[in-house]
């Protein structure tokens, strides 16, 4: 092994980033040393990318960030026990204290103290990683390989969608971004009735219908609400799934959610929001749930299940595959609404 690899370097606390060639990090007791095959680009990533104020109030250059994953197992640290060299692996890249009263409450997901690889520490947008051996995750060999470095937003959405009854019911998706559009999946695995596809974008409605989404929708037509009444007998949906974060897409979804629905929100609005409150949740009788990241690791169990079954196919959403070296050219697509997912890989 090279004593040196590739990598993306946030140097500077500044727009844009650095290729550099930088040392192969060691792992220590009780971490693994993965040698990255894909890493998919995040919209975190763009943000730290654009040194947004976002980045600018969290991000610590300098940093490797990327953390959507998979990759082999090159080298393991003392103690380590649960996976060898050799082993394919993905990883949960939010590393929860243990000790505050979330994490021994069984809410890691929420843990007060996390660190997120990528974020808070180096992560996986170079040849090699290291990960504590409590983060990785065993790649079942009926996943493909790319497919594994996007468990990261599918867990997102799995945790989204099975926060409550799914089975059986209309649901609307709001935001067809990644995570929108593997919702629509994994809703659609799972027995929902009938999907509601709501995005702006038309390139990603088509991604939608072939996501499985009954109808694909657009807002700026002025015409959902009564779209979605029509299709659901006057009642509109059971089941509201926000991933956009946009105010004006979060009222939309609260207007065609049934009285008595559920209404899960994973989208992060940028600035405060303005709701009905007493319209669209009380007198509604809504129950509204916030979604953080993926239940560790009761997620993982449930989207490994979904996807070795054969009951998803991730392929539609991604656009772009790229060298690592081209990062900025995926910068340059996000930003442009051409991309939705792009793998890069390690050359």
């Amino acid at each position: 092994m090279s004593s040196t690899m590739q990598a993306i370097v946030k140097a500077q606390a500044a727009p844009g980033v650095e290729i550099r060639e930088v040392p192969v990090p060691s792992p220590g007791a009780g971490e693994v040393l993965v040698r990255v095959s894909a890493a998919s680009v995040c919209g975190t990533d763009l943000h730290i990318y654009d040194w947004d104020p976002w980045a600018q109030g969290r991000i610590h250059p300098p940093l490797i960030p990327g953390h959507e994953f998979a990759g082999a197992v090159a080298a393991v640290g003392r103690g380590v026990t649960t996976v060898r060299e050799g082993d394919l692996v993905s990883a949960e890249m939010h590393v929860a204290c243990g000790k505050c009263l979330q994490c021994r409450t069984g809410l890691a997901h929420v843990c007060q103290h996390v660190r997120i690889l990528g974020v808070d520490a180096d992560g996986a947008f170079a040849s090699y990683a290291v990960i504590p051996e409590t983060n990785i995750w065993k790649l079942s060999p009926a996943i493909p390989h790319e497919w594994a470095s996007l468990l990261d937003p599918l867990g997102n959405a799995v945790h989204t969608v099975l926060a409550g009854q799914i089975a059986a019911t209309t649901v609307a998706v709001t935001g067809c971004g990644a995570i929108g559009l593997f919702s629509i999946a994994v809703a659609k695995a799972c027995g929902a009735a009938k999907v509601f596809a709501i995005e702006v974008n038309a390139h990603r409605r088509a991604v939608a219908t072939k996501m499985g989404a009954d109808l694909a929708l657009d807002p700026g037509t002025g015409e959902v609400k009564e779209q979605i009444c029509a299709a659901t007998g006057g009642t509109g949906v059971d089941v509201l799934l926000e991933m956009s974060g946009h105010p004006d897409a979060m009222r939309l979804g609260f207007d065609v959610l049934r009285t008595g629905g559920r209404a899960s929100l994973l989208g992060i609005p940028s600035r405060p929001v303005e709701l009905d409150f007493a319209r669209d949740i009380i007198f509604k009788g809504a129950t509204v749930q916030g979604i953080n990241g993926r239940r560790m690791f009761e997620t993982w169990f449930q989207m490994e299940a979904l996807l070795a079954a054969g009951k998803l196919d991730l392929e539609p959403v991604i656009t772009h595959r790229l060298k690592l070296t081209q990062f900025a050219e995926a910068m340059k697509l996000l930003q442009s609404g051409e991309a939705i997912k792009v793998v890069l890989k390690p050359e």
